[in-house]
Formats: C-alpha cells, sequence, structure tokens
C-alpha cells in the first residue's frame, strides 16, 4: 500500500485554481451527482402529497414530511456501509463508481409510471447509491492534500462549490418540468444527470487522481471475504422475510418504520464513536481527537436539523404559505430549493478566499462551527416574525423565505466544508473513510430526529416551532464556542 506521501506526490498538484487537477474531476463528477439528487428531491415531497388528479401519490401531508425525513436520513446512514465498503474492499474509486450506478437506476425506477412501492423501490436504490458514493468522494478530496497543507480548506470550499452548482440548477430545471408538465420526466431528467456525472469520473480519474482513492487502507483478509459476504446475504435474507411479513401483517407501519429510523439516528453514531475510541488500531492522540470530534458531531447534528427542513418545512411553506405571484410572473415553490445553492455559489469563493488569506490567523474549528449555529439558529428565528405580524391566515411574501435561506448557508459554509476538512484530519488512520462516513451521519441522525420533529409542524403553531427550534440551536452555539479552547487542546495539533 502506498502511503500517504505517495498518493499525494503522483496527482499533479497545480492546474485547477491553484488546486490538484484530481479537484476537477471530483468537482464536476459532484455537480452531476448533486444535480440528479437535488433535482429529484426539489418536487418528491410534492409528488407524495400532490393528488392522483395532479400526477402525484395523494398521501397524506405529515405522512409525506415524515416520509422525506426518513429518506434524508437513510441516504446519509447508507454512508457507514459505503465507508466500510471502501476501507476493507474496494477502495474509495471503485465504491464511488459503483454507487453511481446505484444512484442512476433509482431515478430511472422513479421516472417511470408507478405507485408507492415503485416509490420505495427507487428510495432503496438511491439510499445505496449515495452511501456508496458521497462519502468516498469527499474521502478523495482529502487524500489529494498533506496533513499540513493550508490549501485544504479552501478545497473542500471549491468541492463544496461544485456540489451547489449542481443543486442550483436541478430544481429549475427538473423542478419545473415535474410541476408544470410530469412528475415522472422530471425523474428522467435526474437520471440523466447521474449517468453525465459516472462518464465525468470514467473519463478523467486515471489522468487526474493518480492513486487517490485507488487503494483498500484497512484491507479484509482474503480468508473472511468469502464468510463476510455470506453472513451478509444471509441477514439480508432474513431482513427481507421478517420485513414482508411485519408489513402484510400490520405491523410494520410507517409510523413505526418512522420511529425505528429516528432511534437507529442515535444509537448508531454512538456505537461508532465508542467503536473507533477502543480500537486497539487507534493511538493515544488519535483518541483524543476522537474525543474532539463528540462536540462537533452534535453542533453538526443540530445545524443540519434546521439546514434539512428547508426542503420540507419550508418547501411546504413555500407551496401554502407564500405568495407565489410577482405581478403576472407565477414562481414555482420548487425553484426556491435554488436558493440555498445560489447563495453558497455567490459565497463560497469569498470564504475560500477568507480562509486562505487568514492563514493561521482564522477561527479554529470549533468556533466556526458556533458561528455557524448562530446564523443556522437566526433562520427560524426570522420565520416568526411574519406569522406575528400578519397571523397565519394571509399569504406572506417570498422575501422571508429568501432571508431564511441566506442566513442558513452563512452557517452552511462555516460549518459543513469546514467540518469535511476537519474529519479528514481528526479521522483515525484505520477508520479513515469511515469517519468521513461519521460526519454524514451528523445528517442522517438529525433528520432522523426531524421525522418525529416535523410531525408538529401546522401553520396555526409557526411561532412556536421556529421560536423553539431556533433557540435550541442558539444555546448549543453559545455553548460550543465557550468551550472552544478545551476542544481545541483535545484536537492535539490538528487546526
Amino acid at each position: 500500500m502506498a502511503t500517504r506521501e505517495e498518493i499525494v506526490q503522483s496527482v499533479p498538484q497545480k492546474g485547477f485554481f491553484g488546486h490538484p487537477k484530481g479537484l476537477l474531476s471530483l468537482f464536476f463528477t459532484e455537480f452531476w451527482e448533486r444535480f440528479s439528487y437535488y433535482g429529484m428531491r426539489a418536487i418528491l415531497l410534492y409528488y407524495m402529497y400532490y393528488e392522483l388528479n395532479q400526477g402525484g401519490l395523494g398521501l397524506e401531508q405529515s405522512t409525506a414530511n415524515s416520509i422525506m425525513a426518513v429518506y434524508g436520513s437513510l441516504v446519509y446512514m447508507s454512508g457507514i456501509i459505503g465507508g466500510w465498503i471502501a476501507d476493507r474492499l474496494l477502495g474509495t474509486t471503485k465504491t464511488v463508481f459503483y454507487g453511481g450506478i446505484a444512484i442512476m437506476l433509482g431515478h430511472v425506477a422513479l421516472s417511470l409510471p408507478g405507485g408507492i412501492n415503485t416509490l420505495f423501490i427507487s428510495m432503496a436504490f438511491i439510499i445505496i447509491g449515495t452511501g456508496l458514493l458521497k462519502p468516498n468522494i469527499s474521502s478523495i478530496v482529502g487524500e489529494m492534500y498533506s496533513d499540513n497543507d493550508v490549501r485544504r480548506d479552501s478545497g473542500f470550499s471549491i468541492f463544496y462549490m461544485g456540489i451547489n452548482m449542481g443543486a442550483f440548477i436541478a430544481p429549475l430545471v427538473v423542478g419545473t418540468v415535474g410541476l408544470k408538465y410530469n412528475f415522472h420526466l422530471g425523474f428522467g431528467i435526474a437520471a440523466v444527470g447521474m449517468l453525465l456525472g459516472l462518464v465525468v469520473f470514467m473519463v478523467t480519474k486515471k489522468k487526474y487522481l493518480g492513486l487517490a482513492g485507488s487503494y483498500v487502507p484497512n484491507p479484509l483478509p482474503k480468508e473472511d471475504r468469502k464468510k463476510m459476504l455470506s453472513r451478509v446475504a444471509i441477514v439480508l435474507a432474513v431482513i427481507v422475510v421478517i420485513g414482508y411479513f411485519l408489513i402484510e401483517n400490520g405491523i410494520m407501519t410507517i409510523d413505526v418504520f418512522t420511529m425505528i429510523v429516528s432511534v437507529l439516528g442515535i444509537v448508531i453514531p454512538t456505537i461508532y464513536f465508542i467503536v473507533m475510541y477502543r480500537s486497539t488500531k487507534t493511538n493515544a492522540d488519535e483518541k483524543s481527537r476522537v474525543l474532539a470530534y463528540i462536540p462537533l458531531f452534535i453542533s453538526a447534528m443540530v445545524f443540519w436539523a434546521i439546514a434539512e427542513q428547508g426542503s420540507i418545512i419550508l418547501a411546504q411553506y413555500a407551496d401554502q404559505r407564500t405568495d407565489l405571484t410577482i405581478g403576472s410572473w407565477e414562481i414555482s415553490p420548487a425553484w426556491f430549493q435554488s436558493l440555498n445553492p445560489l447563495f453558497i455559489i455567490a459565497i463560497a469563493p469569498v470564504f475560500a478566499w477568507l480562509w486562505v488569506r487568514l492563514g493561521n490567523r482564522q477561527p479554529s474549528t470549533p468556533k466556526k462551527f458556533a458561528f455557524g449555529l448562530f446564523f443556522a439558529s437566526m433562520s427560524f428565528l426570522v420565520m416568526i416574525i411574519p406569522a406575528y405580524v400578519n397571523g397565519t391566515e394571509t399569504l406572506v411574501s417570498p422575501w422571508w423565505l429568501v432571508l431564511s435561506f441566506f442566513l442558513v448557508v452563512l452557517g452552511e459554509l462555516l460549518l459543513s466544508p469546514v467540518g469535511l476538512s476537519a474529519t479528514t484530519k481528526l479521522a483515525p488512520q484505520a477508520f479513515a473513510a469511515q469517519t468521513m462516513s461519521l460526519w454524514f451521519l451528523t445528517n442522517a441522525s438529525a433528520q432522523a430526529i426531524n421525522a418525529q420533529v416535523v410531525k408538529f409542524y401546522n401553520p396555526e403553531n409557526e411561532i412556536v416551532y421556529f421560536g423553539v427550534i431556533g433557540v435550541i440551536a442558539l444555546i448549543i452555539g453559545l455553548l460550543l464556542f465557550f468551550f472552544a479552547p478545551k476542544i481545541e487542546k483535545l484536537m492535539r495539533g490538528v487546526r
């Protein structure tokens, strides 16, 4: 297996805005993957709760909200599987490729006429595929830089901008086609986007990525592979049989499944931290960094609990509580899903420049997280104002949603790309890809909790709903800022 230095040296270090050329390959691969995912997500909620005569499935709105949250949770929770496969079996580049294929098949299934069963089948493919692709493509970005390369945070910010360019265009294209013409046609466009991502990755990876992602860091011995595959096959078969029995007998309802996922959102990361900390492959410095990672994990989880409601509660708010007409021009509710990536595209270069400009004078990672939580809390607290001033019976100006999305983006740029970078630096060597999966569990856990939280939203209790969640985020952000010096000491030299 090549050393970290050999991997870095194998990647052309200049050629993409002063960054390794491999960043170009990963930038456009993730661009198209995010186009497919966010395009699908921009219309999925409406597809579920719109009536049958509108081309939807006619589900209850509260049920559709919970399904969206559970879906999002499982998408990121599946990163555990993707991280393990990359670390123990395939390496990150192969895992990314197979994940892209699964995602594409999921979108193809969703583009075909069908009912609730077709929806769940497509979800299964996309959940598995995203788990294989998303954490591992971010790990490859980290592999292209040495540990002390000051370009790391800037590189992740540029990579993050590529993600959001795809996410910005998707709701405008897929959202318009899906809501104006046909939901299934919109989902089909998402499938084409993932196909383009696969093509870009396969054409450019050999030339630009070098050895990055080509090695298995903690390979499973050959004699254990057959045993593992047999056990996995048996477990999956048992799960399918039991699941079929429970569904057919009315025991496994959507509400029961939602609660199970919500519990797993707390239990799985807890087990993960315990395993990594107690592992004999984790040395003393790495154990200390694992402890430092825990408050960062919790803070990120709270942040994503707010940010991810942009595609659920704020999407419903856009559809039902917002005045969508400007003169004779009517706005599509799906277009609001482009606000988050639009602001990131506009502001991310500023943050990327700022971190390089400040160098060692920039705020520490815990303090960046604290500032991120502050802006997230404000994004919900401002939504109290229109309900307080005008009540909940009248439609509100779309500018309130614009302001909310803008504030949460400021928080996201302080927390998300920085969190990706910090994860690659704080990760124990034996758990490199799996720790990146743990980072995406912050989102999974947040949405698992949201699956229960979003049930409480309705226009009549908007002030309480937005206010309570916003205040909780603000308090946690203040605590993180206060304890930042202690967390920095636990990070053992990682800035």
